[in-house]
């Protein structure tokens, strides 16, 4: 699994003009399931997002998680995260999940989630989905499992 996780002020995610996932401070992360990704693989990438240490302490540092701050976490299913861009001018998807097995363990993070963190949203897979954040230092890491 690959996630491109972002420290915001403020994120949204919206389809067909109706706001399904909103968060004030804390992470957005875009989600992406390759082919051979496990629910193993999905719940050390959930542990690693809630732990990842890119919130400042009192001498503004980056030495909390989003657990310490007790952050708000939207989770963004993106496919296109495990596009091979190796070469040429158009990307190729051949490691990307198929659609049912996305969908499967997209669903499993989903409830795994709800099921170890208070205060999460979803964006929904397969949607034309339109993302709104106010990305916060900028502070942006890529986590693979």
């Amino acid at each position: 699994m690959i996630t491109i996780i972002q420290r915001v002020t403020t994120a949204t995610v919206t389809v067909n003009q109706q706001d399904i996932g909103k968060i004030d401070t804390g992470i957005m992360a875009l989600v992406a399931v390759e082919k051979t990704d496990t629910p193993q693989q999905a719940d050390r990438l959930l542990e690693r997002i809630l732990n990842y240490r890119i919130f400042a302490d009192e001498a503004d540092r980056m030495n909390l998680n989003l657990r310490d701050i007790n952050g708000g976490l939207l989770l963004v299913p993106q496919f296109t995260l495990a596009a091979n861009t190796d070469k040429g001018n158009r990307p190729s998807f051949v490691s990307a999940a198929p659609p049912e097995h996305g969908r499967e363990l997209f669903a499993y993070l989903q409830q795994h989630a709800l099921n170890v963190y208070p205060s999460v949203q979803f964006g929904e897979f397969g949607a034309d989905m339109q993302v709104a954040l106010i990305n916060n230092g900028p502070v942006t890491f890529t986590l693979k499992t």
